[in-house]
């Protein structure tokens, strides 16, 4: 089975892959390491989701919105790369949550992408080191997260 066979076998479609928004790479190929830059939770008609978890968001809505910032980075990843065979592993993940000071579950929310990318590329591939973090992010995304992979060159 195909990563792609597999993202339709669990009910998921990749959206369209971003634009970049500003001056850098959406991601960089350094040996076998590939960096993508930071992703928002993009929907398939290109919207991106917006809030504040713990304030007008759930927790639950949080999750669901860090599974699709990973539907985001891989419909990324494939166009960057040209195929999501590629990929080897996940390595690192860096995932940000849009809260407020005092919101203390942001590993609990970036679960949704960690368990999402687990799901694709299977527990030992999909799981890698990670840091979920709060903060105030860009146009009031709810998500937003980067990540390296070690990929076949």
């Amino acid at each position: 089975m195909t990563i792609e066979d597999r993202i339709k076998a669990l009910g998921y479609t990749l959206p369209p892959a971003p634009s970049v928004g500003g001056h850098y790479h959406m991601s960089v190929i350094c040996g076998n390491l590939l960096y993508i830059s930071g992703q928002a939770p993009c929907r398939s008609d290109g919207t991106i989701i917006l809030g504040c978890v713990g304030d007008d968001m759930t927790i639950e809505e949080g999750y669901d919105a860090a599974r699709q910032t990973a539907l985001t980075m891989l419909a990324t990843i494939k166009s960057e790369i040209g195929s999501l065979e590629k990929v080897k592993r996940l390595i690192k993940v860096l995932g940000m949550v849009n809260c407020k000071p005092g919101f203390g579950q942001q590993p609990q929310v970036i679960n949704g992408f960690s368990e999402t990318m687990a799901a694709v590329f299977g527990e030992q591939n999909g799981k890698g080191a990670r840091s979920a973090v709060g903060m105030i992010l860009p146009r009031g995304m709810a998500i937003e997260v980067e990540a390296i992979f070690e990929i076949e060159v």
